[in-house]
């Protein structure tokens, strides 16, 4: 398995864990997107357990590319945030499962062994969040955000400017403003103090 995380301290620590069972070894570690692709041109891997928030590439992004370059790569997510930010998004881009940080070892031994095996893991508070969102009921309304509309949100509630967030994101100041009209629009908010409020009352920042 490939162990990516941008934490030392957090891959020992799950390194530690899944080292007391015998079905599962880390046998490669990442600490960003560039790190575990040239891991993979090197050897291969059947399950990669990747954090969400890494930094150099958007947990989303490098799944996606992920998916494209490594086809056969099961792909386990794991976050700090709560289910209902990225959860969705991520099976929807092709993650078998998405587990929070704040999980047992019992539950992220579980997770690995049923995807391992070519399920899919859901939590039940999160299979109950998509049974409502198929039923036309959404948790958030950012749940209808694309993923780099709910970034530039992320972005604009921690106070950054456009022109630091265009840096960030290698596009024009011009598009960062555009995404967050839309951002605005889409919420039904008006100016970044109601951005930032509605990012903390949502739990969106880490």
């Amino acid at each position: 398995m490939l162990l990516v995380d941008d934490h030392a301290i957090v891959r020992y620590g799950i390194r530690m864990m899944i080292g007391t069972v015998d079905d599962i070894d880390v046998t490669g570690e990442a600490g960003s997107a560039a790190e575990a692709l040239c891991l993979l041109q090197e050897k291969s891997f059947d399950l990669a357990l990747i954090d969400i928030e890494l930094p150099d590439s958007s947990g989303l992004d490098f799944l996606k590319t992920l998916r494209k370059k490594h086809p056969g790569l099961i792909i386990l997510m794991l976050s700090m945030h709560s289910e209902e930010i990225y959860a969705e998004r991520s099976l929807k881009c092709g993650a078998s499962g998405y587990l929070s940080k704040g999980c047992s070892i019992e539950v992220l031994i579980s997770a690995i062994r049923k995807v391992a095996a070519g399920g899919r893991y859901a939590s039940p508070e999160l299979t109950e969040a998509l049974v409502q969102s198929i039923g036309g009921k959404t948790l958030s309304s950012h749940t209808d955000l694309s993923d780099r509309e709910l970034e530039v949100l992320k972005e604009l509630a921690k106070g950054f400017s456009l022109t630091d967030i265009a840096t960030k994101l290698q596009l024009s100041s011009n598009t960062i403003s555009t995404y967050r009209v839309r951002v605005l629009d889409k919420l039904g908010l008006k100016g970044n103090a109601a951005l930032t409020r509605y990012a903390i009352e949502n739990r969106l920042l880490s």
